[in-house]
């Protein structure tokens, strides 16, 4: 593994080239673009006027888990970390190899998530111009991705960050045209938290939430790059935790403004729902939004491609895929830093995925599987330091929970897992 001070990496090794400011942007990136502009019409659906409270909830399952991620990323900033931290926990390659199958499948199946929700977007966009089938327009923006990713880190990961302004200042407009434009909505934002203990009403909460939860898949996607990052000890921490509050505040606010300016029903039934909302509460053109929704849900798709092709690359790397296939998938291209037939195979299976399964069979997926990545690296961590305890006990260089975080963490994600099944 590069050492972070090093300026010139050994042949064949990723190079460190990324800061605060891009791995920050790198995690808003992925979170924003996976989630409000695609998923905001189905928890309207499932949760109607208290969808907002859906991602708050989701957002306190996934707090614990991030700091548990925060403190496991400053002892292993490597690539596929999570299987290396299972591997600490349990001392086992078996278990570490199941992990990073699971995280690198959550990443593909997220892929496949965000793609079938760009093609949706443009298509709304092209399709006044001309009829585009949307199985095939998915396609091509995969295929089209799986280019970028390839040109190296520091290119495709500030080329994501650039998209990911433009993002934000979309969702920015809603909140503004929705909070200062139109007045009632500002006094309407109580009706957003139930009052009620009705049984029904909890669980199209609950519901909503799981898929909510998919919404702020992110940071363990930003661990995944802690081997491009230059002192992952300090960087990895702080840009979690800026990435999980700045996303949680811009979703309430978001969702909350969706379902009091558009019947949530509504929402549920358009393939663009901020466009809807857009038009509700600002002057000007909904086509704006859905460009920039276009290109949110675009960028997700290049960022969780570059995660999960540095899962599968990581996963070879450290040996956990052996072989020949794993010699392979382990070759960094010289001249761009970049593990191409990692990206590639990433690629093709995002492909068939995208054009084969409804975004909400995959979101939930997705969900599903980071859920029990999330038990299990909490549970390593217990076990890591428990482990710690007997002997001299010193701090780790960077970022420390208390033992009682990942406990909450596993108990938390386990409910939600069992939930959701």
């Amino acid at each position: 593994m590069t050492q972070p001070g090093l300026p010139i990496p050994p042949a064949g090794k990723l190079r460190r080239r990324l800061g605060l400011t891009l791995v920050v942007l790198y995690g808003l990136g992925v979170t924003i673009g996976a989630g409000i502009y695609v998923l905001i019409g189905a928890t309207a659906g499932m949760a109607g006027l208290h969808a907002p409270v859906s991602f708050l909830l989701a957002a306190v399952v996934m707090g614990f888990s991030a700091a548990s991620f925060a403190e496991f990323v400053c002892r292993f900033p490597v690539s596929a970390g999570e299987a290396a931290y299972v591997r600490a926990g349990f001392r086992s390659e078996a278990a570490a190899l199941l992990v990073g199958v699971g995280v690198m499948l959550a990443g593909t199946v997220s892929s496949a998530t965000i793609s079938i929700g760009a093609a949706g977007y443009i298509g709304a966009f092209l399709d006044p111009l001309a009829a585009v089938d949307r199985v095939w327009l998915t396609a091509v923006i995969v295929l089209a991705v799986g280019l970028v990713a390839c040109v190296g880190i520091l290119e495709s990961v500030a080329f994501a960050s650039l998209m990911t302004l433009v993002e934000v200042a979309g969702l920015l407009a809603i909140v503004a045209g929705g909070l200062f434009g139109t007045p009632d909505i500002l006094l309407r934002l109580p009706e957003v938290v139930p009052v009620s203990f009705d049984g029904a009403l909890w669980a199209g909460i609950f519901g909503a939430g799981l898929l909510a939860f998919f919404a702020f898949i992110g940071f363990e996607d930003m661990v995944n790059v802690a081997e491009e990052v230059r002192d992952p000890t300090r960087t990895m921490p702080r840009a979690i935790l800026i990435t999980l509050v700045g996303s949680t505040l811009l979703y309430f606010l978001v969702t909350a403004i969706s379902v009091l300016a558009v019947p949530p029903p509504t929402l549920g039934a358009s393939d663009a729902p901020l466009g809807l909302v857009f038009a509700a509460v600002t002057p000007l053109s909904p086509l704006l939004i859905t460009v920039i929704a276009a290109i949110a849900t675009v960028n997700g798709v290049i960022i969780q491609v570059i995660m999960a092709s540095r899962v599968l690359y990581g996963l070879a790397d450290q040996g956990t895929i052996p072989g020949r296939l794993g010699k392979g998938l382990a070759w960094v291209y010289p001249r761009t830093g970049t593990p191409v037939v990692a990206t590639a195979a990433v690629t093709a299976a995002v492909t068939v995925l995208a054009t084969s399964f409804p975004i909400e069979e995959l979101a939930g997926l997705t969900s599903q599987i980071v859920l029990v990545i999330f038990v299990a690296v909490n549970v390593a961590l217990v076990w890591v330091k428990r482990r710690e305890r007997g002997a001299l006990d010193l701090p780790a260089d960077g970022f420390r929970v208390p033992l009682w975080v990942p406990v909450v963490g596993a108990a938390v994600s386990l409910v939600f897992v069992i939930g959701g099944g």
